[in-house]
């Protein structure tokens, strides 16, 4: 924002570039991982892909500096304390679902252990990112203007509103306490898949969830079972029979198939809950050139010829109910799907409880799986409900609504993680508005500064 002070539209832009450029290539770097060590791309397909993904990320800031230069009045309180924050933020929400959306990096995840948290129950992670642009914005004005009073209030109002809403519980217990348990496989990324490692892993999952029976909920991680239902039929009785012999509900990433009349055959990436009843989830925002791959049909056939991954799964449904397990009412999301907090405001209204499978393995021992945990946490914040997370690797923990961690399993080890959760009703303020309200506030607020420049 500094640097952007008495810049030219093309200067503004090639900032704006660089800087997210910047940004994007050393947090996401761990893309080369998934894609080349993992993925078996070669190495100039997934330094390709990486670029291509940061430089994406760069036009959006190109544009938002272009905007600024272009657009706004040139200093002054207006384009300090309204426009450029207003034009950043809207910039930020709409790469977070633009093209299916990449939400990663959104400023108010660095929120999660500071004061401001208190304030994500009521505006979200998107009205944290506003308070940090506008405090960003304050300190530009700061060093251009004389007139301190209305910066420095800006810059200390937000941690006020979050000390006086500290003590506000959004949501209530909805019940008595629940015991869980997760189960860590930590399958190496390179072993998961391969045939001759598939009943040595289902014999793991086996002996595991053996050591948790009893706890009313055992959740698995990710498509733990490395292949799909139809084949695990018998597999999946035995281990529902033995847990509910001993009163435990059962939470399992599975791979679904399914086949309706003479359709060809569709492939999930589901959940499978078994307790009173058997239900499913089914994964809706899957996760380009990995789950689906948005190419022509030429670039499909090389990848087959390649022995590349090129085959998509099917998404679930946009409107799918909370899984019954344990009595509980579970809000599922799988993988990254927790990066996408407004997509479950619909069902926090019957869910009691937030649950994430996840398999951080993709990324080996790298920073990822710090930045997802750290999603995983403001889910729950936003949401005040418990969390219960397993991953086959990389993070499982147990979190609490007010995003605290309630414990963790230790890292990149076979391990069983138990805790004790209490579900939780009622519809925090986000929740209950999404992001409307917020992005609303920032289209008028650019509206109303680039309308200044203009007069």
């Amino acid at each position: 924002m500094y640097l952007w002070q008495g810049a030219a539209p093309r200067e503004a832009a090639c900032l704006g570039f660089w800087f997210n450029f910047g940004t994007f290539a050393a947090g996401t770097y761990w893309l080369y991982i998934s894609i080349h060590i993992f993925g078996a791309a070669p190495i100039w397909l997934a330094l390709f892909i990486m670029a291509a993904l940061v430089a994406i990320m760069g036009l959006y800031h190109a544009a938002l500096g272009y905007a600024v230069a272009r657009w706004l009045p040139k200093d002054g309180m207006l384009r300090w304390l309204v426009g450029m924050p207003a034009a950043w933020l809207l910039i930020e929400w709409w790469r977070g679902w633009f093209l299916s959306g990449f939400s990663w990096l959104s400023l108010g995840y660095s929120q999660t252990d500071t004061g401001l948290a208190h304030l994500a129950p009521v505006i979200g992670v998107y009205g944290l990112s506003a308070i940090l642009l506008v405090s960003a914005g304050a300190l530009v004005a700061l060093t251009q203007s004389r007139k301190r009073a209305l910066p420095l209030v800006v810059l200390i109002a937000p941690w006020l509103a979050a000390v006086a809403l500290s003590h506000i519980e959004w949501t209530r217990e909805a019940g008595k306490p629940v015991t869980v348990a997760v189960i860590q496989g930590a399958i190496p990324q390179d072993l998961k898949w391969q045939e001759s490692n598939r009943d040595t892993t289902l014999q793991l999952y086996r002996k595991l969830t053996r050591q948790t029976l009893g706890a009313a909920l055992i959740v698995w991680p990710e498509a733990a079972a490395p292949d799909y239902d139809y084949n695990l039929t018998d597999y999946l009785r035995g281990i529902y029979s033995e847990a509910h012999a001993h009163g435990s509900s059962l939470v399992l990433g599975v791979l679904h198939a399914s086949v309706e009349d003479d359709a060809p055959m569709k492939f999930y990436n589901s959940v499978l809950a078994m307790s009173d009843s058997v239900n499913w989830y089914s994964k809706n925002h899957l996760v380009p050139f990995s789950e689906f791959f948005p190419v022509p049909g030429f670039i499909r056939s090389w990848l087959r010829l390649k022995n590349l991954p090129s085959e998509d799964f099917t998404r679930g449904g946009g409107d799918q109910p909370p899984l019954p397990a344990a009595g509980l009412k579970l809000a599922m999301t799988i993988c990254y799907e927790d990066a996408y907090g407004s997509s479950q405001r619909k069902v926090l209204r019957e869910a009691d409880t937030l649950v994430n499978v996840t398999n951080d393995a993709w990324f080996g021992h790298s920073t990822a799986r710090h930045q997802h945990f750290q999603i995983a946490r403001m889910r729950a914040i936003e949401a005040e409900r418990y969390m219960v997370r397993a991953a086959n690797d990389g993070i499982s923990a147990v979190i609490g609504p007010h995003g605290e961690v309630v414990d963790r399993a230790p890292e990149f080890k076979q391990s069983v993680l138990r805790a004790t959760i209490v579900p939780r009703m009622g519809l925090p303020p986000y929740v209950f508005v999404g992001n409307w309200l917020v992005v609303i506030a920032a289209t008028l607020g650019f509206g109303i500064a680039a309308r200044r420049r203009n007069l």
